[in-house]
């Protein structure tokens, strides 16, 4: 199966995990395509979209402050980019999950480092659908 194909398979997979669950993890080593895979599937999706990258300072420093206020004021699908740079923020979508008012679903992007796939499994126990995505194939490059 080509690359290509793959990442369809991997698009279709992620959007209903998010039908399916509050929130969706995707996890993947660095520059294997984790935000394009993001981007394309909150395309495909029907309610709007907020992105914060927690790599940019606007983006940390919003969540930083007020997470709690930020995240449930939002709606549709939520992205949080290099989520492992506040593992605080797992604690707090707990309970935003539970909310039967609640209003969006999260697409949380991170590396698969062991003490982020901890700290989501611990923090989001049932309310988490875990995908892994692959390294780039050689076609894809």
């Amino acid at each position: 199966m080509s690359g290509y194909v793959q990442r369809i398979k991997l698009c279709e997979e992620v959007a209903q995990r998010l039908v399916e669950s509050p929130v969706v993890a995707l996890l993947g080593a660095r520059q294997v395509g984790k935000t394009t895979l993001a981007r394309e599937i909150c395309a495909a999706m029907a309610g709007g979209v907020t992105v914060f990258d927690l790599e940019s300072t606007a983006g940390r420093i919003s969540l930083e402050q007020t997470p709690e206020l930020v995240l449930r004021s939002c709606s549709g699908t939520v992205v949080i980019d290099e989520v492992q740079r506040l593992p605080g923020l797992f604690e707090i979508l707990r309970p935003l999950c539970d909310d039967p008012e609640r209003r969006a679903r999260f697409l949380l992007l991170g590396s698969a480092s062991p003490s982020l796939v901890r700290g989501v499994s611990e923090s989001l126990a049932g309310r988490v659908q875990f995908v892994v995505v692959p390294g780039l194939s050689l076609g894809e490059v």
